[in-house]
């Protein structure tokens, strides 16, 4: 029980789990036997292993503004949208963390260089494309101009007014719109969630972490599920790479509750663990931290068998009950549609 308090501990803190081995309760295997004992065709291969660029790809945006508030710009130079304006943006490289990746992505796009100081929202596409948001502070430079055009982009500026320009795409909005809150937050007015950066840390598969969260009736104290296969940890499953995450905790959920749900909305994440391999790695595998409240007393949620509650201490509980508020936690944003990024 120690290990579960001290990894909602850590979770909290934006810090890495500790646990002396990868676990993963629900694989693709274990999903596709569940499919096929309902009678329905399988549609996701049993092993999957990620590889970058090859059948999983990581984006990192980043949203920079100004003193003024405006946010940086560049232009695009890629054939397929050349002259349209997006934010700086692009594909994590063989070896690159999260944050390597986004400082590397200003300084080719725009000359600036940057301090990335948190994560700001991840997205998700299928199970196999994601793009992680962040923002930060830019500490020097050289703003790019036209006399300095590459294949990376045109020029970057300082952009105001938005509708001035011909965007790539308008799917940057939300993400200008949610930079902004959180730069004009006033902490005792409407509290944020605290900084929250990646864990580098490699993983070979796709996973998803939840941390479940629900109310004893009898005390009102917070409780977490947890895992009892092999040693006590928190639920991980394997991320469908061809379906949603929503359809992959669906499933994962049924799996745990059975078929009558309870009631459950995911909150948002708590940490993203991440670091790509060299190019003779298989390491391009990441992992998630979802929150997971659940909106009905313990005492009423059945559970199927390996699977049994924690009560946290009561100052842990308030805790993790503090990040169920508005924008005290990093969202998730599961999208149909999403750009490439060739």
């Amino acid at each position: 029980m120690d290990s579960i308090e001290g990894n909602i501990r850590l979770l909290l803190q934006g810090k890495e789990v500790e646990e002396s081995q990868d676990f993963c309760d629900f694989t693709l295997q274990d999903q596709n036997e569940v499919t096929a004992a309902k009678g329905v065709a399988v549609s996701t291969p049993g092993e999957f292993t990620p590889e970058l660029r090859e059948n999983v790809c990581f984006i990192v945006a980043a949203v920079l503004l100004n003193s003024e508030g405006h946010v940086l710009m560049m232009q695009e130079a890629k054939s397929s949208c050349a002259g349209k304006w997006y934010l700086p943006a692009g594909r994590m490289e063989a070896g690159e963390t999260i944050v390597e990746a986004a400082k590397r992505e200003v300084l080719e796009e725009t000359g600036m260089e940057a301090e990335i100081t948190t994560l700001l929202m991840v997205e998700s596409a299928a199970g196999s494309w994601f793009r992680f948001v962040v923002t930060g502070n830019v500490l020097g430079g050289t703003l790019k101009t036209p006399a300095c055009a590459d294949k990376e982009s045109l020029q970057a500026k300082w952009v105001d007014n938005l509708g001035e320009l011909s965007l790539r795409g308008n799917d940057i909005y939300p993400l200008i719109h949610r930079a902004k809150q959180y730069w004009e937050r006033q902490e005792d007015v409407e509290p944020w969630h605290p900084a929250l950066m990646p864990v580098d840390k490699p993983h070979t598969k796709l996973l998803l972490r939840l941390v479940i969260a629900i109310r004893k009736r009898v005390n009102n104290r917070v409780c977490v599920l947890t895992s009892d296969k092999t040693a006590t940890h928190l639920p991980v499953t394997e991320i469908n790479p061809v379906r949603s995450l929503h359809s992959t905790l669906r499933k994962y959920m049924t799996e745990i509750f059975g078929s009558d749900l309870p009631p459950h909305r995911p909150q948002g994440i708590l940490s993203t663990e991440l670091m790509t391999s060299n190019p003779s790695g298989t390491h391009d595998g990441a992992c998630l931290t979802l929150l997971v409240p659940i909106r009905k007393a313990l005492e009423e949620v059945p559970l199927i068998d390996k699977y049994s509650w924690v009560e946290l201490p009561k100052q842990l509980g308030e805790e993790l009950l503090n990040r169920m508020a508005k924008n005290m936690i990093v969202p998730l944003n599961v999208i149909r549609y999403w750009e490439s990024f060739a």
